[in-house]
């Protein structure tokens, strides 16, 4: 992967837009925050259609995976949609992704970067064949298939949760879908240096268990972003150290450590705590790592571009954007 590569924007967003509603894990646990985020949506002037099967129950999913799987086909391929916004997370996308294509055209999933064109600064597919698609959690298999492809997303609130983001998270996302410049985000540096890459946010469970599949990247030059939540200490433990001894980290350039939401051990337990095991598990890797940076669940969950330059500087715990023109200047 070259230096000055970074994923594809899709065109930046204007209210009027038509923006299209995708179940495509969970399903609705409580009605009141989903309908809060479509009137922030709408609010800001976007036009949000639902899918006929937007409040469906299949187990743990939404619906069967042929009915996610349609829904989403049908707002992707949709030529007025310009984005789509995921309900939830949950789970349920990694089993979409088992038989998907996001044009019929391309040689599949089972294509890297090396094989789309990923190496190239040249765009893999035209900037009206694509369109935003925002959300974090489960929807981090979603978010990797497009990175696979040369194509930009939002890790970013879901319609369920957007109603409780604070002032400033909500500004963040509209500035970021719609084309303007994001503000640094600050963290906990752990003092290694600076380093610049391209920024791949996941969820750790998520990302975890994309390892060593078709979803998964090339990792090399990139920046990861992690977050999880309910994964008591140990289990992080073993995530990261799967990521270890299967060589993941090899050619990570940093580490963007967000909110790792009620993963605190039980009373009476005898256990790290999450500071430790990150500390333990990723300290040693020698590369430049934030924590505590907005992001994540339980909490703000501040927008980040998917696929974009960053700069990540640990000594002062810093996560900024790289502008166009910073870009084309590496």
């Amino acid at each position: 992967m070259t230096n000055d590569f970074h994923c594809q924007l899709p065109p930046p967003l204007k209210p009027g837009d038509l923006l299209r509603v995708v179940t495509p894990s969970g399903p609705l646990r409580d009605l009141e925050p989903f309908q809060k985020g479509l009137e922030i949506w709408r609010s800001r002037g976007y036009r949000v259609e639902l899918p006929t099967n937007w409040d469906g129950k299949e187990g743990y999913l939404a619906a069967i995976d042929s009915q996610r799987r349609q829904q989403l086909a049908q707002a992707w391929q949709d030529p007025e949609c310009r984005g789509i916004l995921c309900t939830r997370g949950g789970y349920g996308s990694a089993r979409l992704l088992e038989d998907w294509r996001w044009f019929p055209q391309a040689q599949g999933q089972g294509s890297r970067q090396e094989s789309m064109g990923f190496n190239s600064t040249q765009p893999a597919y035209p900037s009206s064949s694509t369109k935003w698609l925002i959300g974090f959690s489960d929807i981090t298999g979603l978010l990797w298939s497009l990175y696979n492809l040369g194509i930009s997303s939002v890790h970013g609130p879901v319609l369920t949760t957007i109603a409780t983001e604070p002032e400033w998270s909500l500004k963040r996302l509209f500035k970021c879908v719609e084309g303007r410049t994001l503000e640094p985000l600050r963290g906990k540096g752990w003092g290694s240096g600076k380093v610049s890459g391209i920024l791949l946010p996941a969820n750790l469970t998520v990302a975890t268990h994309l390892l060593g599949t078709p979803i998964q990247p090339s990792l090399k030059g990139v920046i990861l972003a992690f977050e999880d939540v309910s994964e008591a200490p140990y289990h992080l433990d073993r995530m990261l150290t799967q990521w270890r001894m299967s060589g993941a980290f090899q050619g990570v350039k940093g580490v963007a450590l967000g909110r790792f939401s009620s993963c605190d051990p039980p009373q009476n337990v005898s256990s790290w705590s999450v500071e430790q095991v990150l500390l333990d598990r990723l300290a040693d890797l020698n590369i430049p790592i934030v924590s505590e940076l907005p992001f994540g669940h339980e909490g703000v969950n501040a927008t980040l571009p998917v696929g974009q330059m960053v700069d990540l500087d640990s000594n002062t715990g810093i996560l900024s954007w790289q502008t166009e023109a910073d870009t084309n200047s590496l």
